[in-house]
């Protein structure tokens, strides 16, 4: 387990989650200074990592027996900082990758005729069957 690609990935996945909520993130009653960087909580940072990346809930249980400290577990992780701040980046990031070789915007097809898709060959629902077997979490006594 390579702790720099940890780093990186929990960075890139703090980063795009914090820019996915941002609205109503920045509004919320989580933000603390930690170290002269205003940023969300490190039991707020931890909580939503543990549940974005896999590897760091695996190695959660070691690192809190090492430290239970949770700033010093979020400054370990480069994850001390303002998102406010480094979401600009992400975005701009974004947008580059975004785009095509003669530089124009690439987006998603706006209506399924532009993918080629005819309505017909759409996939039919199938009807729900009924199992008898299943009683639910209330087992009743015939």
């Amino acid at each position: 387990m390579n702790t720099e690609q940890i780093r990186q990935s929990v960075r890139e996945k703090w980063l795009t989650y914090y820019a996915e909520n941002r609205q109503w993130l920045s509004r919320l009653g989580i933000w603390v200074n930690c170290d002269g960087q205003r940023r969300p909580s490190s039991g707020f940072i931890l909580a939503t990592l543990s549940v974005l990346e896999p590897r760091l809930a695996q190695l959660l249980p070691l690192v809190v027996d090492l430290s239970n400290n949770p700033d010093r577990i979020v400054m370990a992780l480069g994850l001390n900082f303002n998102p406010e701040d480094h979401v600009n980046t992400l975005a701009a990031q974004n947008g580059k990758a975004n785009k095509t070789a003669n530089g124009a915007v690439r987006m998603l097809p706006a209506a399924l005729n532009e993918i080629n898709i005819q309505a017909s060959k759409l996939p039919e629902k199938a009807p729900a069957q009924i199992d008898e077997d299943c009683r639910g979490s209330r087992d009743r006594r015939d």
